[in-house]
């Protein structure tokens, strides 16, 4: 069998491409966890109530769901250590994973 890879032999265990989907695993980790804690000080620092209190709750559950995504993605399947380091607030996690209305 001929390694695609010249000068490395085909059984060299070296998974080059194993390598790369890893790189770009952790990559889109560190972004998810970016936007999420991004979506989470704008919930800090934005209004206390209204309509625009609820639209940044949903933004922050949004950023926060992709990042759990994310992380189970790269193995990772235990979340009480990030919800605690990142403070996400009980009503952004009561949010995730909901349903959103068309239009609204």
């Amino acid at each position: 069998m001929s390694s695609m890879w010249p000068g490395l032999p085909a059984d060299s265990g070296l998974d080059l491409l194993g390598h790369e989907i890893m790189a770009e695993k952790a990559a889109a980790l560190g972004k998810a966890g970016e936007k999420a804690r991004a979506a989470l000080v704008a919930l800090k620092d934005g209004p206390g109530e209204g309509d625009d209190r609820e639209a940044l709750l949903l933004a922050a559950a949004d950023a926060v769901q992709a990042y759990f995504i994310q992380r189970e993605l790269c193995g990772f399947r235990r979340h009480e250590a990030i919800i605690r380091e990142y403070a996400i607030p009980k009503a952004v996690l009561v949010r995730l994973g909901a349903g959103r209305r068309a239009g609204g």
